[in-house]
């Protein structure tokens, strides 16, 4: 019976990004601008192409050699002359204002979040000691006090709570902090991760493992050759949830959406994984 339903949940779906159909959740994604394009991550920087007079000045002495006609314009069929990538300014230690946080006060909040007691008794995303990091961002700067504060939350497996902590970038102190249950903001990557590691150790994991050799002729052993995305399962927007997923909300759950590194989509929108339980179910 499994073989039958499993082209359902591990199909290779090749070309344009997949929408989330019926009454599904809608997962957000960057896709590549064609099908089977690069993956691999990467910034984009600024280019000048010949921006100054002196370049400008370059290209008509070189017109002969470059292709170009004697008004300095790009000949037809010529290659264009290279381009330069300007480098990113170099980045302070310290914001100013509400200048987005610098890495180094990212790595401080981080940090200082980390430091009031329990929080060694907490639990991440693998079970290990201290809560997973989810997000830190800047505070909501308060009137006339120029102070930069952030906004640091993490998630704790240990008892299915949403924690957030402002911290004093300038004290170094937590300032505030609680915990909400049934909070469930989008997933980090990491959690993600573990996700798609749950999912291939899993029975239901059989068939995108057989997809991905029908798409690649190699064997699926590792996450690392998967790209892959996706956000927290929200049951409350499906049609019909099934019982073993009825604690999701409560419990950290979340869908994914991946693909062969640079090559053809395997659909694993119905398996859901359920990150507290360590479970995974699969749904319509």
């Amino acid at each position: 019976m499994y073989e039958i339903a499993r082209r359902h949940l591990g199909k290779v779906v090749a070309g344009a990004a997949m929408a989330v159909t019926g009454t599904a959740v809608a997962v957000a994604i960057t896709l590549p601008g064609t099908a089977g394009a690069d993956d691999t991550p990467g910034g984009r920087g600024t280019v000048s192409v010949g921006a100054d007079g002196a370049n400008a000045a370059a290209g008509e002495s070189a017109g002969a050699t470059a292709g170009q006609d004697g008004t300095g314009a790009q000949a037809a069929g010529s290659a264009p002359p290279p381009a330069t990538v300007v480098p990113a300014p170099a980045e302070g230690a310290k914001g100013v204002g509400s200048d987005p946080l610098t890495d180094a006060e990212l790595a401080r909040a981080e940090a200082l979040a980390l430091t009031p007691p329990g929080a060694s008794a907490q639990q991440n995303v693998e079970g290990g000691r201290g809560p997973q990091h989810l997000a830190t961002e800047l505070a909501e700067p308060r009137q006339g006090d120029p102070t930069r504060r952030a906004d640091v939350r993490f998630y704790d497996y240990a008892r299915d709570e949403l924690v957030t902590r402002t911290v004093n970038l300038d004290t170094g102190k937590v300032e505030k902090s609680g915990t909400q249950k049934g909070v469930q903001p989008s997933a980090h990557p990491e959690e993600l991760r573990e996700a798609l590691e749950l999912i291939l150790a899993s029975p239901l994991g059989k068939g995108v493992k057989e997809d991905y050799k029908d798409a690649t002729g190699k064997e699926l052993t590792s996450t690392a050759q998967l790209w892959f995305n996706g956000d927290a399962y929200r049951p409350y927007r499906e049609a019909s949830v099934p019982a073993q997923l009825a604690e999701c909300g409560e419990h950290r759950c979340v869908r994914l959406v991946t693909k062969v590194l640079n090559g053809a989509w395997i659909d694993t929108r119905n398996l859901i994984v359920d990150l507290s339980a360590r479970t995974v179910t699969r749904v319509g």
